[in-house]
């Protein structure tokens, strides 16, 4: 993981010392040639977790989202609540669309009751997407499992770490959907997984075939104890986290999940996409 890391910072440097040098042809000293670095090419999308944007209107989530260059989100309810109308819906798709922003999936959802899984699937009926975060009890999942075949929806539960009792980690959620429907996974939250004492790279190679979504932020520690950070600035080898994803050929989502600065996340949010960005570009 250290190995990878220096990697990409050797890179990085290298690249900057490249960028900083002034070419001074026309001084007739020496001839500095632009570098062309091509881009990697990846098989994830970069997309915006909803509850980053928590404290913070539909408007302004999207705004961002443009400024970024990101173009898929994750829609919570405080931006559509679960007793939306259709005229509700059908304004969030085309605020939506004004600004080059899909959804391309709802939640996270809790879900303690059987009704509470019936009302979430048909939100999501209604909302147009094929994808459920949901954080169920162990006790639902075989209902969880008669749902996902009625309506042929991807259910993916968001693991928590060691804040909750209940999927704490990657292992945990395989565990309790490795033999029902496999459109049953997880929403790898890398930052938790860490929290649980798990390697969510070593994770999302062994249970690559259930990950549907990807939470992507990085934490301070790989306990209870561990916040959340700036990515880049934490526990969490990206490097090899990219590399993991190019080498299961990863194909979903990868959302930024930001819960650092709640109030103000902005300057976090675009350090953090950055970061990722360049990683996903320059690492191969």
């Amino acid at each position: 993981m250290e190995k990878s890391r220096r990697s990409f910072l050797i890179k990085g440097v290298t690249g900057a010392m490249l960028m900083a040098t002034p070419n001074i042809v026309k001084a007739g000293v020496m001839d500095m040639a632009k570098p062309k670095v091509a881009k990697a090419v990846n098989p994830f999308h970069l997309g915006m977790a909803g509850f980053t944007f928590v404290a913070f209107d539909l408007e302004t989530t999207l705004k961002t989202l443009q400024r970024l260059d990101i173009h898929y989100l994750c829609i919570k309810d405080f931006h559509l609540p679960y007793d939306c109308t259709d005229a509700q819906i059908e304004e969030l798709h085309a605020k939506c669309a004004s600004y080059g922003v899909k959804g391309y999936a709802v939640g996270p959802i809790n879900m303690k009751t059987k009704d509470e899984i019936d009302h979430a699937f048909e939100y999501a009926k209604r909302v147009g997407v094929k994808t459920i975060v949901g954080v169920p009890t162990y006790e639902l999942l075989s209902y969880v499992d008669k749902k996902v075949k009625e309506y042929d929806f991807h259910y993916a539960i968001h693991l928590h770490g060691p804040d909750l009792p209940v999927f704490p980690d990657a292992k945990d959620v395989w565990e309790h959907t490795k033999d029902l429907d496999p459109r049953i996974g997880m929403c790898l939250d890398i930052g938790h997984d860490l929290r649980s004492g798990r390697d969510p790279v070593a994770d999302l190679k062994k249970y690559h075939t259930r990950v549907f979504d990807m939470h992507i932020k990085d934490v301070t520690d790989s306990t209870k104890a561990g916040h959340a950070i700036e990515l880049g600035r934490g526990k969490i080898d990206f490097p090899a986290l990219v590399q993991m994803m190019r080498e299961v050929n990863y194909t979903g989502m990868c959302s930024l999940e930001y819960e650092k600065d709640r109030n103000d996340p902005f300057l976090g949010i675009a350090e953090s996409i950055g970061y990722f960005k360049a990683v996903s570009d320059m690492v191969y």
